[in-house]
């Protein structure tokens, strides 16, 4: 399966699955008068959004260069994965929000949380399932926006089991308490992972530099290549699902104009062939022999 019509299918997946969870979420919550139930709910629309932003992201990113885009629409992923971010610690506050206003003014139902436990045991499952071929495809893809959704994912899963261990104990224990402590947890966790997804999307978009384990890659690379003189002015950055390289290299003044644009290429194909998709821009300074042997 080509690797764009794989980006869609984890991400129409990732959709289906939390449209199912929300409704089951909002039927357990409202039987049982959770708030912790509630406030999984809230999350998994909040994921359901990020989710559609990503999908309309992804069938952007996937058109060519045009008269307006000349480097393409990479963007658009970082751009879905710094919203997706933002949603997240949006939902995240309104859990906070709920989960301390029940605490303070000492306001806690009776919770009949045997719905709940089944509701949260067949979400995590479903996570597990959805988040796992994402993070897959996204790794084999390098899709920005598709590893945020996938790592959206992986939190609702700790998320999930928190509550679902929650509702176990005020149905063992009858200390309904707990149902607010469930949530101000699971809000935590929920920031955390809105606030990376946001930090990482957010020097994408601003042109931050790829991880320091891509540049000592490359850097490895062109010290191996024994037809360059030295290099400098190596610079990387992330363009959605693409890498954007860009070096000045060294050569021997009286080589052949075929030689340094071979010399180039064979540059250009072992940063692709070790990176993965990545556009190489090389600027190739004349150097003498005097000046390398000094």
């Amino acid at each position: 399966m080509h690797i764009n019509s794989q980006k869609k299918l984890a991400i129409s997946i990732s959709l289906t699955f939390n449209l199912i969870i929300i409704v089951l979420k909002f039927i357990a919550s409202y039987i049982s008068g959770s708030i912790c139930l509630l406030s999984e709910a809230v999350h998994s629309i909040a994921d359901c959004l990020a989710s559609s932003i990503t999908f309309f992201a992804i069938k952007r990113s996937s058109l060519p260069a045009d008269k307006e885009h000349p480097f393409g629409h990479g963007k658009y992923e970082d751009m879905a994965g710094f919203i997706e971010g933002i949603m997240i610690i949006f939902a995240s506050a309104f859990i906070l929000y709920e989960a301390s206003k029940k605490i303070i003014f000492g306001y806690h139902e009776n919770i009949d949380s045997t719905l709940g436990i089944y509701v949260m045991g067949i979400a995590m499952a479903a996570n597990i399932i959805a988040g796992s071929y994402s993070l897959y495809v996204a790794k084999k893809s390098n899709s920005i926006s598709l590893y945020a959704d996938a790592q959206h994912l992986k939190t609702d899963v700790y998320s999930s089991l928190g509550v679902l261990i929650g509702l176990v104990a005020i149905k063992l224990t009858g200390i309904n308490i707990l149902d607010s402590i469930i949530a101000l947890i699971v809000a935590g966790i929920i920031f955390k992972a809105g606030f990376l997804i946001a930090k990482q999307t957010l020097n994408n978009l601003l042109d931050g530099s790829v991880s320091n384990k891509k540049i000592s890659e490359i850097n490895e690379i062109l010290l191996s290549c024994k037809d360059i003189k030295g290099f400098k002015d190596l610079k990387a950055r992330n363009l959605g699902p693409m890498i954007k390289v860009e070096i000045t290299i060294f050569l021997e003044d009286s080589m052949k104009l075929s030689t340094c644009h071979q010399i180039c290429d064979n540059i250009e194909n072992k940063i692709s062939e070790k990176i993965g998709d990545v556009t190489v821009h090389i600027h190739a300074e004349p150097v003498s022999i005097q000046q390398v042997n000094v």
